[in-house]
C-alpha cells in the first residue's frame, strides 16, 4: 500500500477546507430567509392580516359597496358620471385613483363634499373619520387588489363597542342611515341595532338565510368569523356593552 506523502495530505486538506467553505456559504444563503417565492396578495389568492395594511376585499368594497356602489348611483347599471364602484377593476378605472396624492383621487374628493353630490348620497350619512382613513391609507399603500385572512377568531369577550358597532358600521350604515334608509331600516343608533337583534334580522341578513334580504347589499357576505360575533352578541343578549 502507498503511503501518501506530505504533498498529497496537502492537497487533499485543500480540498476539504474549499468543499467546507462552500457547504457554508450554502447555508448562509438558506438562513437569510430571502423568501424566493413571497406571496400573492391579490384577491385571487390570501396572506395572514396585518394590523398596518388595508385590504380591498375585507375592508375598502364592504364600504363602497354599501355606501356607493347602490341602484342609482354607483353600480354596473346605474354607472352615475360614468363611476362604477363594484369591483375592483371598475374602481381602479372609474374612480380617479391616485396612488400619489390619496386625497386627490375623485372617489375620495367627493366623500368630502357637504352637498348633494357627497359620497354617499344625501340622506344616507357621509363617512366617519375612520371610514375615511381607511380609503385613503389604501390608496397610499398602492390601491392593491388584496385580501387577507383573519389570524384567528377570538370571542372570547364579544363586545357592542368592540366589535358589532363597527362592523356595523362600516359594513350596514352606507345602506340603512340618514333619512332614508333602506328599507326603513335605520341603524345608526344601538338601539336600532338591537331591534333587528331582537326579531331576528340581524342574523337572517348577514347570514344570507332564505326569506332575508342580503347585507351587506352587492357586497361579500362576513366572514364566518363576524358572523359567529354577532350571533354570539345576540346571545349574550345584544347588551349595550
Amino acid at each position: 500500500m502507498t503511503r501518501p506523502t506530505l504533498k498529497n495530505l496537502a492537497f487533499a486538506g485543500l480540498i476539504s477546507a474549499i468543499n467546507l467553505f462552500s457547504a457554508c456559504n450554502h447555508d448562509a444563503e438558506i438562513i437569510s430567509g430571502i423568501d424566493p417565492n413571497p406571496t400573492d396578495t391579490s384577491s385571487n389568492s390570501t396572506s395572514q392580516c396585518s394590523p398596518d395594511t388595508m385590504y380591498f376585499m375585507q375592508q375598502v368594497l364592504p364600504l363602497l359597496s354599501s355606501g356607493c356602489a347602490m341602484s342609482g348611483c354607483h353600480d354596473a347599471g346605474s354607472h352615475k358620471e360614468g363611476v362604477v364602484l363594484d369591483s375592483y377593476s371598475a374602481i381602479m378605472s372609474t374612480g380617479g385613483i391616485n396612488i400619489s396624492q390619496p386625497t386627490q383621487s375623485k372617489i375620495y374628493r367627493q366623500m368630502l363634499k357637504s352637498d348633494e353630490d357627497r359620497m354617499p348620497p344625501p340622506p344616507a350619512a357621509a363617512f366617519t373619520s375612520s371610514q375615511l382613513a381607511i380609503i385613503s391609507k389604501w390608496i397610499s399603500q398602492g390601491a392593491k387588489d388584496n385580501s387577507c385572512l383573519e389570524s384567528g377568531c377570538d370571542t372570547t369577550n364579544v363586545t357592542y363597542s368592540n366589535q358589532i358597532k363597527s362592523l356595523v358600521s362600516n359594513n350596514c350604515q352606507g345602506c340603512h342611515s340618514g333619512n332614508s334608509p333602506g328599507g326603513g331600516i335605520n341603524l345608526v343608533q344601538y338601539s336600532d341595532i338591537k331591534a333587528i337583534a331582537d326579531n331576528g334580522t340581524f342574523i337572517g341578513t348577514i347570514d344570507h338565510l332564505p326569506g332575508y334580504s342580503a347585507m351587506p347589499k352587492n357586497g361579500n357576505k362576513l366572514t364566518d368569523c363576524q358572523i359567529n360575533m354577532v350571533k354570539i352578541w345576540i346571545s349574550h343578549g345584544a347588551l349595550n356593552n
